[in-house]
């Protein structure tokens, strides 16, 4: 079938919250370039939003889940448990940065492993208050909706959001608020919303992904890390966007050099397959009963070996060092269109994980929501997949697969160069 069928196919019988605005189809794709149905090419550089750092298919994780399909393809692993659940969940307990031994549970998405990185902490806490952030995403449920600092398009339309669920600014000095006055806020709520000894974690994405890809600092997260000590609340790293080479490290919190209570991951951790887990501190994470944490596909074993292969990848290839230069690349391809655009401003980078911002002068920072999406456009009808962010949709993300062919990037780049010449007149 080509776009046009499935098009119709699509306004028909799907709903319209869950329908894409694209009225093209993938078809196939391999590593950093998409095939649609009518067979036309386009260049990824939204990556499943984050979860293909490896890219499309690669041949190893591709190879990992076809042996695994000719073992065993389920089970649910509480009725009867196989090797990948563990072997996974012992590498993931020696990679990920928290206190002390390590145990993991394994799900199916970053939604998922937020709910239950709360429930844990409830229950290891005998406490109920969850502080986050503004701009922070962490998923659809209800209870990450509650946690999730942006009302559109998410919140919007589903009614009362669960209780205990409070939130401070997140630092972005570019916009005016400096670590100073979100660890104040923070301060404030403990004394206007809910008291320290209520309070079970303080949620935080170490890169904001959905709110625009601002990096809380080390500085910062050491703050925060000491902040909990105090008052014996649990830090929950969300790093289902940022984590698994995107940054550089396996995770962005270790750039801060501290350590979480609680990490939660998912996207490129299984390159494609779905597979989330959460990993804490070893009596945290044994802090409820029996049976309480699972579900029926949680860590299926197609996912679980993809994700053993996506580990093997990222050591093999040296993947985090070339996070780190093709982070270098793009920072330097952005400040130049900084200096050349009066449009453009604000880039920043941590690894690859790089955005700049659209305003509409430099001199006033105002968001420019309507350029980003403008440049969003005509980047795909020049055959570029390029995806806007943020807490006012003004930032321009970049998630192209870490493995991305030179040529292939230049090729990119050059779209959005020429789009924003076309938009702007510069």
């Amino acid at each position: 079938m080509n776009n046009a069928q499935l098009n119709e196919l699509k306004q028909r019988y799907i709903a319209k919250g869950a329908v894409s605005a694209s009225a093209q189809f993938a078809e196939h794709a391999e590593n950093s370039v998409i095939w649609d149905a009518d067979g036309n090419r386009l260049i990824d550089f939204a990556g499943g939003i984050g979860v293909l750092n490896l890219g499309h298919r690669h041949p190893k994780v591709v190879d990992a889940v076809k042996a695994q399909l000719d073992k065993l393809m389920h089970t649910c692993q509480t009725v009867m448990a196989y090797a990948p659940f563990v072997q996974l969940a012992e590498k993931l307990c020696h990679m990920t940065p928290v206190k002390g031994d390590a145990k993991a549970m394994l799900v199916n998405t970053g939604a998922e492993a937020l709910e239950n990185a709360v429930k844990i902490a409830r229950a290891a806490t005998g406490r109920s208050g969850i502080i986050c952030f503004d701009g922070s995403f962490h998923g659809r449920t209800m209870m990450t909706l509650a946690m999730t600092g942006k009302v559109l398009p998410y919140k919007n339309d589903f009614g009362p959001m669960p209780s205990d669920v409070f939130r401070a600014p997140f630092p972005v000095p570019y916009h005016g608020i400096s670590e100073e006055d979100s660890l104040n806020a923070l301060k404030t709520v403990f004394k206007t919303d809910i008291a320290p000894h209520r309070t079970a974690a303080i949620v935080i994405e170490p890169v904001q992904g959905e709110g625009g890809f601002y990096a809380a600092s080390p500085a910062y997260l050491q703050a925060l890390r000491a902040l909990c000590d105090e008052h014996g609340i649990l830090l929950i790293a969300d790093e289902v966007q940022s984590g698994f080479g995107r940054t550089g490290k396996l995770f962005a919190l270790e750039h801060s050099g501290i350590k979480a209570d609680i990490v939660t991951m998912a996207k490129s951790l299984a390159d494609g397959m779905p597979l989330s887990a959460v990993v804490g501190t070893a009596d945290v994470m044994d802090s409820s009963g029996p049976n309480s944490l699972g579900g029926t596909y949680s860590g299926n074993p197609l996912s679980c070996a993809a994700a053993l292969a996506v580990i093997d990848v990222i050591e093999e290839e040296d993947i985090l060092a070339r996070s780190n230069a093709l982070g270098e690349k793009l920072v330097a391809r952005f400040s130049d269109w900084q200096q050349r655009f009066e449009n453009v401003d604000n880039v920043r980078s941590l690894g690859c994980m790089t955005a700049f911002e659209l305003v509409a002068d430099k001199a006033s920072r105002q968001p420019h929501p309507e350029l980003a999406a403008a440049l969003c456009k005509k980047a795909k009808e020049k055959g570029l997949i390029l995806l806007s962010c943020g807490f006012w949709s003004n930032t321009i993300r970049f998630l192209m697969p870490v493995t991305i062919e030179d040529e292939i990037l230049e090729e990119g780049l050059a779209i959005i160069e020429q789009s924003l010449v076309e938009l702007t007149g510069a």
